[in-house]
């Protein structure tokens, strides 16, 4: 039978605060697909699931949608599910076979924690899609979905902050709470030495589970009998902490941004930024610095990990090869400057723009937003470490007002690997 080349990427484009998602065909930027009235939780952002589909949650309707980028080309819809959920969402993920989801909840537009809801997601439940909400303890938690032999074994644990703790509950037992959120008994707990953690990930290989906290990246896993097991936390291997972790399950690697420098947010222009990573197998960390200013999130492509980094002398993308040896800058492509950028004097995230990045483990390419201007700037890595790789800004119709959120999807490309929003 003849072989049918592979759909091209797609990039999904969400401005939370017009309330839009683009789904974009790349390279070129025809649209295939928009989904109105929908305001992502930028925090919890997307979530990658097996199939080439993608999560998200509304955090004015309070549900998550499942979409299908690659539906409409093919007779299905672009929006697969759509389940209610508690908001305002803090943070998302799925168990590895991307069908048991869980959804925290955090500050949102208020200025101390207020909500203590966790809601449980079967995608696959009996006569649909399915949800439950029941109480946990008030904060901004972390979640990761441990997966068992089954659904009757997965884990949803949350990462606590003030006391530090990672708390364990059985999904299959949160899925038969009672109606008005009552309760939930936790199943397990480990207290956790610092009381600051920010960032989670989850590698299903080993069933580890990661927190980034002050004093580096704590570890836990699964014992025999369903307790969480503390082991040796990995070190920021220097000065600064990360406040961000994301696996790269292609190459068995954590990443992170470990910033130092001064305290005060008004004085972000001389934050130190350094790529922090940790090959999962070989045990070996490393840093790299990336330049002063501001960078959090990061992306992964093909054979390149991508930072986007703001400050007041020009913004930069900064691509790290990886795959071949220790990971080493390649490229630092200069990127139009933003109106509303962040200045000095002022923090770097309140009512300024921003910029979102995105990439797939299946291609070279790499998108970063330029916020309030509606444009996302696309480059091939590859030939960027080549040294020509011209800048292709796309357009959407919506300002990407805070800088919006982008997920790039590549068929077969095995993001749900990571199986935390981003």
């Amino acid at each position: 039978m003849p072989q049918h080349p592979a759909p091209p990427p797609r990039l999904l484009v969400a401005d939370q605060v017009a309330g839009v998602v683009h789904v974009l065909e790349l390279p070129g930027g025809r649209e295939t697909g928009r989904v109105e009235g929908r305001h992502l939780a930028e925090h919890a952002g997307f979530l990658a699931l097996p199939g080439d589909r993608t999560a998200f949650v509304d955090d004015l309707a309070g549900e998550l949608v499942v979409l299908d980028p690659y539906g409409p080309g093919a007779g299905r819809p672009l929006v697969e599910a759509a389940v209610p959920v508690a908001v305002p969402a803090e943070h998302l993920a799925a168990d590895p076979a991307g069908r048991l989801l869980a959804v925290t909840t955090g500050l949102g537009r208020n200025w101390e924690p207020w909500s203590d809801l966790l809601t449980a997601v079967d995608l696959k439940a009996a006569g649909g899609p399915r949800s439950v909400r029941v109480r946990t303890r008030t904060g901004e938690p972390g979640v990761t979905v441990l997966g068992g032999d089954g659904p009757d074994d997965a884990l949803v644990v949350l990462r606590h902050r003030e006391p530090g703790s990672l708390t364990a509950y059985r999904h299959a037992g949160l899925m038969t709470a009672a109606p008005a959120c009552p309760p939930a008994e936790p199943a397990a707990e480990l207290p956790l030495a610092d009381d600051d953690g920010h960032g989670d990930a989850h590698d299903p290989l080993t069933g580890r589970l990661f927190a980034a906290t002050g004093s580096g990246v704590r570890r836990a896993r699964l014992d025999g009998g369903g307790l969480l097991v503390a082991e040796e936390p990995l070190s920021w291997a220097g000065d600064g902490r990360g406040y961000y972790l994301r696996l790269d399950p292609a190459r068995r690697t954590l990443w992170s941004c470990v910033r130092g420098g001064p305290a005060e947010p008004a004085r972000w222009p001389e934050w130190t930024n350094d790529a922090w990573w940790h090959d999962l197998d070989s045990g070996r960390t490393g840093r790299l610095p990336l330049g002063p200013g501001l960078v959090f999130r990061l992306a992964l492509a093909a054979r390149h990990t991508a930072f986007a980094r703001v400050h007041p002398d020009g913004d930069e993308l900064v691509l790290l090869r990886t795959g071949t040896g220790d990971p080493h800058v390649t490229a630092r492509l200069p990127l139009p400057a933003m109106d509303g950028a962040p200045r000095p004097g002022g923090t770097p995230w309140d009512g300024v723009q921003r910029r979102a990045i995105a990439a797939s483990p299946g291609s070279p390419l790499v998108a970063v937003t330029r916020g309030g201007h509606g444009e996302i700037h696309l480059v091939d890595a590859d030939a960027a470490a080549g040294g020509s790789a011209p800048v292709t800004t796309l357009k959407v119709p919506t300002p990407l007002n805070d800088g919006g959120h982008l997920a790039l999807v590549c068929p077969g490309d095995g993001a749900h690997g990571d199986p935390v929003g981003r």
